[in-house]
């Protein structure tokens, strides 16, 4: 039974000021939202001045903005940075997520701070240490387990971030050279290349190929909607939806069918304010993924990539009975849509699509049958009906408000008892007909038309007896709404960081590498922790030894079925890319571990 006090976040994506509001008019409690600079999605930048107009929007119905500022740094940066994060600060942003630990060592303002997952808040320790440095929460990896989830929430005092629906990196995050080292875009610098959405084959030191090239380390699409109790009961503070690449129509029906889901469960949930009005009926199969998987959830190994293909599928419709031109008989019992396009696999196993144009009694016609033949079996990965509907849908986000009237004045309630008292400010005639004046103010002051309001109770004193003008009655509306307006804006509750600490051990003391100290106050900051920082980040330095570009809960030696727990396979592995590059493989098998090496 959830506790009717429990409140817990929907957090979501915002690409853009567009992607923002969409979140916010379809259910999110909270969104996050890239800079002009120094966000982990280079490609998702924005101005300061569309910040400020997300945050007014925003804060009209208690939901947060969250600012990335989640790349590391290099020293010619710093004071760009902190300058950013004092605007941030007076455009009424509600924290930064952050990496780079010359946060602690910077002038900033009292804004929270957030710990991005690219931190390493991998264990309980380094949380606590997180703790102390007064961050406000920290976003746990994506790798950890309910278990795991549960230890940090019932043992420390801090905010707790779970991605819970979205594209997943293979690797830890914060973790991951690969991309940095073959061409030179680093992933901890917002410019990640994706290799891992590349084919590769799995050979071993004799040159036997144990698995022929394929999508070996493209993950499947996270998808927790199955788990949100469970989150719920463990305390977690906030469910994120990742995407800042995501457009506007991803964003909205994701947001959508978790913002029902929660609502099932409870409808006192949600934190922010607002009632979310929308005939729209959301459907995250029918929008992009690989395929769903709840990851590393129960704490058990699965088959956690999609090999076939990083592309969306979609659905499976059937396979192809007959084929004359353009025209395809299918085995399907899915109704199709004229515009609706269809996917399937060509000879060599790669995704083609072509698009429908007719549709008779038996036969689909098709744009272009390419390499279709009789038996290829077709999937939908775009629903021309659905994305009709979607992008027809209106989403209204309204505050419910009371309104009371007698013969002296108007008062006004929101959320949180949100109250304005309107004074009528002249003398008014008794009115001839009362009942038709009581009609007249209940007609004229419900009129809140593109405010952020709808007045869902209404009460006339019994003693009122006013004759108040139409146009006198509009300007007391109006008047009376930006009072309330400005009194929601003064009550609206920052949560401040407090910026004084002491220095305390942290629980590594050799920072090599893997911790990503790009600038000189990261390193001071590390060092008055009690640490030796023996080795800078490879952005910013050239390391003279191989590293390792990833480390990872998937294993192919478990999806090969060549698992060291299973079977006494010693020789080494090695992943080939199209370029006939190699890299290396190991295995932690106590820690069911793999870790992708140079060659």
């Amino acid at each position: 039974m959830i506790n009717k006090n429990t409140k817990i976040e929907l957090l979501a994506p915002a690409k853009n000021i567009e992607c923002a509001f969409a979140a916010i008019n379809a259910g999110a409690d909270a969104v996050y939202i890239g800079a002009e600079s120094f966000g982990a999605r280079k490609k998702a930048a924005n101005s300061l001045d569309d910040i400020v107009k997300v945050v007014d929007y925003a804060h009209k119905f208690l939901v947060k903005v969250y600012v990335t500022v989640n790349t590391i740094l290099f020293d010619s940066e710093l004071e760009s940075a902190e300058k950013l994060i004092w605007k941030l600060y007076y455009a009424g942003v509600d924290a930064i997520i952050f990496q780079d630990f010359s946060f602690f060592e910077m002038n900033l303002p009292p804004i929270a701070l957030h710990a991005s997952t690219q931190c390493n808040n991998d264990t309980v320790d380094k949380i606590k240490f997180l703790n102390k440095m007064n961050v406000q929460r920290v976003v746990l990896p994506r790798e950890f387990s309910i278990n795991e989830i549960n230890e940090i929430t019932k043992n420390i005092d801090i905010e707790t971030e779970v991605f819970v629906h979205g594209a997943l990196c293979v690797c830890y995050s914060g973790q991951c050279y690969f991309s940095n080292f073959i061409g030179g875009r680093s992933a901890n610098r917002g410019e990640c290349a994706q290799p891992c959405r590349k084919k590769y084959s799995l050979v071993d030191d004799k040159g036997n190929v144990i698995l022929k090239p394929q999508y070996l380390l493209s993950m499947k699409d996270n998808n927790l909607s199955s788990h949100l109790i469970e989150l719920i009961d463990a305390g977690v503070t906030s469910l994120k939806i990742e995407g800042r690449l995501k457009d506007k129509e991803y964003v909205t029906n994701v947001v959508s069918f978790y913002r029902n889901e929660l609502d099932k469960i409870s409808k006192n949930l949600k934190p922010s304010a607002g009632i979310i009005k929308t005939d729209f009926v959301p459907d995250v199969n029918k929008t992009f993924n690989r395929e769903y998987t709840d990851f590393y959830f129960d704490g058990r190994r699965k088959i956690f990539i999609n090999p076939k293909t990083p592309k969306f599928l979609g659905e499976k419709i059937g396979a192809v009975k007959f084929i004359k031109g353009k025209n395809l008989k299918i085995n399907t019992e899915i109704k199709l849509n004229v515009s609706d396009k269809v996917a399937y696999f060509d000879k060599n196993m790669e995704v083609k699509g072509t698009t429908i144009t007719k549709i008779t009694r038996d036969l689909t016609e098709v744009l272009n049958p390419g390499e279709i033949a009789v038996g290829t079996v077709l999937y939908r990965n775009f629903d021309a009906f659905f994305d009709k509907s979607l992008n027809n849908a209106q989403f209204k986000r309204k505050i419910p408000l009371t309104v009371n009237v007698d013969n002296i004045q108007i008062t006004l309630k929101s959320f949180d008892n949100n109250v304005v008292i309107y004074n009528f400010d002249e003398v008014f005639e008794d009115a001839k007909n009362t009942e038709k004046a009581k009609e007249n103010i209940v007609k004229q002051l419900s009129k809140l038309g593109d405010t952020e309001f709808f007045v869902s109770s209404f009460t006339v004193s019994d003693d009122f007896n006013l004759f108040i003008p139409v146009s006198k009655l509009n300007e007391i509306r109006r008047n009376a709404v930006l009072l309330l307006q400005k009194k929601s804006e003064d009550n609206y509750k920052f949560q401040r960081r407090d910026i004084s600490f002491d220095y305390c051990s942290y629980p590594v003391k050799d920072i090599d590498y893997s911790y990503n100290v790009a600038n000189k106050k990261s390193k001071d900051f590390y060092e008055k922790c009690g640490c030796n920082v023996i080795e800078m980040s490879p952005e910013s330095s050239s390391l003279k030894h191989n590293i390792v570009l990833m480390k990872t809960k998937h294993c192919l030696r478990d999806f090969a079925g060549i698992c060291m727990k299973k079977r006494n396979e010693m020789a080494r592995l090695f992943l080939v890319d199209e370029y006939n590059n190699k890299f290396a493989l190991e295995f932690d098998c106590k820690k069911c571990l793999m870790y992708i090496n140079r060659s």
